[in-house]
């Protein structure tokens, strides 16, 4: 199981917390501050880490910064500010998800759970994926077509990383959501149609008949290996 790293200078919440993720089986690290937080981080393998906000030394908006550098370890913030602004900025700043105090341990356990779930669906044993003329780095979150490096957003990655992780099943749009953009997605099932056009967009010869993110009508998309087809 994953190894968790907890910041928070609340002792009650770190022993909580701490007790709630190793009945699910975790093994977890808590840190009581931010230079803490970054020593444990650049220390251990961790799988996620479950960062406050209002730390005595340093912001957790700083710590998440500082993390950012050099990992992409996914980040569930905790904080006691409620106000969109507040949640917009910890998601730009590099958070993979928010959750406002007070809250509840098993809300949390549950984030816990899709946030690695969603991360892990992607995270193939092999580094590099090659389907025919496409090549996907998991280590370096790029994508090149014919040996040249495609533009792709942080979004349009995991959304095609899902699909290849699972070639030949269909997803629905709702299920994307969920994968790709997490639980806490406010807006229209829609957006995937948007992400899977500009994939097309960068990776197919011909958009219009893509050979890789094929249309299940009226169920979703599915990703196809033209290669392992004979195509």
């Amino acid at each position: 199981m994953s190894t968790i790293l907890i910041v928070d200078d609340e002792p009650q919440i770190l022993e909580i917390l701490s007790s709630y993720l190793r009945k699910e089986g975790y093994h977890v690290i808590t840190a009581e501050d931010g230079r803490q937080a970054l020593e444990c981080a650049a220390t251990y393998p961790i799988g996620l880490i479950i960062l406050d906000l209002m730390l005595p030394d340093m912001t957790g908006e700083e710590v998440c910064r500082e993390i950012r550098k050099n990992s992409r370890v996914p980040i569930l913030m905790l904080t006691a500010k409620s106000g969109e602004a507040d949640r917009i900025t910890g998601l730009e700043i590099g958070a993979d998800d928010y959750i406002v105090k007070p809250f509840s341990p098993r809300e949390l356990v549950a984030r816990v759970r899709a946030i690695l779930r969603r991360i892990g669906d992607y995270q193939i044993l092999s580094d590099l994926i090659k389907l025919g003329d496409l090549s996907i780095s998991l280590r370096e979150k790029s994508v090149t077509r014919k040996g040249q490096a495609v533009e792709i957003t942080p979004n349009e990655f995991r959304l095609l990383t899902t699909l290849v992780r699972h070639p030949g099943r269909t997803w629905s749009r709702e299920e994307l959501v969920e994968e790709v953009l997490g639980m806490d997605f406010i807006g229209s099932d829609r957006t995937i149609d948007t992400h899977i056009k500009n994939l097309r967009q960068k990776l197919e010869d011909d958009p219009k008949q893509p050979e890789y993110i094929k249309t299940v009508y009226g169920l979703g998309y599915r990703f196809d290996n033209p290669a392992k087809n004979g195509g």
